[in-house]
């Protein structure tokens, strides 16, 4: 019984594969140049944040670059990479020395000639220092206090050790 369980759900899902896969290699509506769904260009572009600090990064999506494209805003970031795909995602850094205000960035795909733009605003300062963990030391004074604790330690641990060595009073 439980083979013949395992060999129809088997069945179902190789039959729902081989049902899927005409749909998969479909050409797209109105016989588009480079499956980005008539050679429309980029489209509903979004960013996030909107408003983002100098140094920081910030995402960027498209849909409509179905191979791909390039985000670019001069001055305020260096060009970067729209993955392909049904929507497009890239990830760029503002430049610490951005001019803050409104800016508008550009979005082109690899197989339109049409650019799409979108406004986003740079705030002044310096984002969060995330991801250092670790790698800064402590201060002078964070050493100091450190120092002190582990003295007192050691002080408290040699007292505790004498006075249980000490015999008490006639047994000796």
């Amino acid at each position: 019984m439980r083979v013949f369980r395992a060999l129809s759900v088997t069945a179902a899902a190789c039959a729902v594969i081989a049902l899927s896969a005409p749909l998969a290699s479909a050409d797209p509506p109105g016989g588009g140049v480079g499956g980005n769904g008539g050679g429309n260009g980029p489209s509903n572009i979004s960013v996030n944040p909107y408003a983002v600090h100098q140094g920081s990064t910030m995402q960027v999506s498209a849909s409509g670059c179905g191979h791909g494209g390039t985000v670019s805003s001069h001055g305020q970031f260096p060009p970067a990479n729209l993955s392909a795909g049904s929507i497009g995602f890239a990830t760029v850094r503002i430049f610490n020395h951005a001019s803050p205000g409104n800016h508008t960035l550009s979005v082109k795909c690899n197989d339109s000639n049409l650019i799409a733009t979108h406004r986003f605003r740079i705030l002044e300062g310096n984002g969060a220092q995330g991801g250092l963990g670790g790698s800064i030391g402590p201060s002078t004074a964070e050493t100091a206090i450190g120092a002190s604790l582990v003295g007192a330690a050691a002080l408290g641990a040699g007292a505790h050790v004498v006075r249980r060595r000490r015999p008490l009073g006639n047994q000796a």
